[in-house]
């Protein structure tokens, strides 16, 4: 069993809003054991509407839609509904009811246009709405050829629809279900290649129709590895996860930094922490992006109850210095040097002003990026690559990780490397 997700109202269309609805849906049908083959967005229009579920029907066994249940004149998911099934709307004396007393509970006349939200096609199935006005519509679509997909249309207030799909919807699909399944996901989060070298370090692990399945996405640098595992329990579905996991950590060693929601300043301000260390910072070339990281993550981690009653420590970052990117006429061991004198901090970390190679517009520019500490100094030549705002994150991103690494490395090595992936 596969399913559709559709949302309706032209400000999706027009992109006045973004679309939430689908992708809290299709989250949820996955926990439940049902895959979502494919999302539609359709404008408010009745011939669009039916075109869309007519669609659906023929290539998804159920349909979850999302708005058009309202009392204006444009709320045609009703209407859409039956025209599709090509049978007639009837009123409904007990929705009606339902309508008019939530009127009556705020001591409000219960506009007309309001009766339209009783109106149901013949022959389906009404979803209670407990927090609103507008009930859904469960119904029955015939497929061309034979065999039936199911549609439940619920309005597009999220809070009302995540209620009704809770308390009805499903319910409703788990009895669908022959044998009821569920699906788990675990995210390994990455950084310090590419997502095609990522990918070429995990042979046959990314493929299609693989048991439990990897996909792999990125963003601003970080390379996010999700394992979907379908199993009768999520104990069952663990223990396919934990194979591949394993052998993801193997094949990317100190690439990976962690997993689900964590960042990669999260797991660099953990290794300093863990190696009793502290940490200020001085950046040129980065505007205050990695001061900021740092900050953010050290007040939430604060915030976890895991923290909060743990043994106080001096703190792990002791300070940060934002120099005004340009022409600084310090060196980077000069900014060390600086920031050491102001804060004295077992490990400090600089990035120094952009460098051009070559004619203006034609080189390739790098960025300067120092890790001093106790045992040396590591140095690191970060190619920069995306464009302004993404090129300045990608050097934050990456001297965050040389951090990480260092730290959990319980040393500060004196070689030096660079960075030249063009994917990153």
């Amino acid at each position: 069993m596969r399913a559709e997700v559709i949302a309706i109202g032209d400000e999706l269309t027009t992109g006045q809003r973004l679309d939430t609805n689908s992708q809290w849906l299709a989250r949820e049908l996955g926990v439940i054991g049902i895959p979502v083959a494919f999302h539609t967005t359709v404008t408010d229009s009745l011939e669009d509407g039916v075109a869309a579920f007519r669609i659906a029907a023929s290539r998804a066994d159920v349909i979850l839609s999302t708005g058009g249940l309202g009392p204006t004149a444009d709320d045609l998911t009703r209407d859409v509904l039956s025209l599709t099934v090509d049978l007639p709307l009837e009123l409904s004396d007990a929705a009606l009811a339902a309508v008019e007393a939530r009127f009556a509970a705020r001591v409000m006349p219960m506009p007309q246009t309001n009766r339209r939200q009783a109106m149901f096609p013949k022959a389906s199935r009404i979803i209670p709405n407990p927090d609103g006005t507008a009930p859904g519509i469960d119904i029955d679509i015939a497929r061309v050829g034979g065999g039936t997909c199911r549609a439940f249309a619920l309005p597009g207030v999220p809070s009302e629809m995540r209620v009704m799909w809770e308390q009805t919807v499903k319910q409703a699909l788990l009895a669908m279900q022959p044998d009821a399944s569920t699906l788990v996901f675990r995210r390994i989060k990455c950084f310090g290649a590419g997502e095609s070298a990522v990918e070429a370090m995990l042979p046959d692990l990314i493929r299609r129709g693989r048991d439990p399945l990897v996909g792999i996405t990125v963003h601003e640098g970080t390379i996010t590895l999700r394992i979907a595992a379908r199993g009768r329990t999520v104990t069952e579905c663990l223990a396919k996860i934990a194979p591949t996991e394993a052998i993801i950590r193997t094949h990317l060693g100190q690439l990976v930094y962690g997993v689900e929601d964590e960042e990669l300043q999260d797991a660099a301000l953990a290794a300093i922490d863990a190696a009793g260390a502290t940490l200020a910072t001085i950046e040129v070339a980065t505007h205050g992006q990695i001061a900021s990281l740092f900050a953010a993550s050290a007040a939430r981690m604060a915030l976890e109850p895991s923290n909060a009653q743990s043994t106080l420590r001096p703190p792990t970052l002791v300070g940060s210095i934002v120099v005004p990117d340009g022409n600084i006429p310090l060196s980077v061991d000069q900014l060390v040097e600086q920031c050491r004198r102001g804060f004295g901090a077992t490990h400090i970390l600089a990035v120094g002003s952009v460098v051009s190679e070559g004619e203006q517009g034609t080189g390739s520019e790098t960025v300067e990026i120092v890790l001093a500490g106790p045992e040396g100094a590591l140095r690191l030549c970060h190619r920069l690559g995306g464009g302004g705002s993404l090129r300045r994150s990608r050097a934050a991103q990456t001297a965050i990780d040389l951090v990480r690494k260092a730290m959990e490395a319980k040393t500060v090595p004196t070689r030096g490397r660079h960075t030249n992936d063009p994917s990153f």
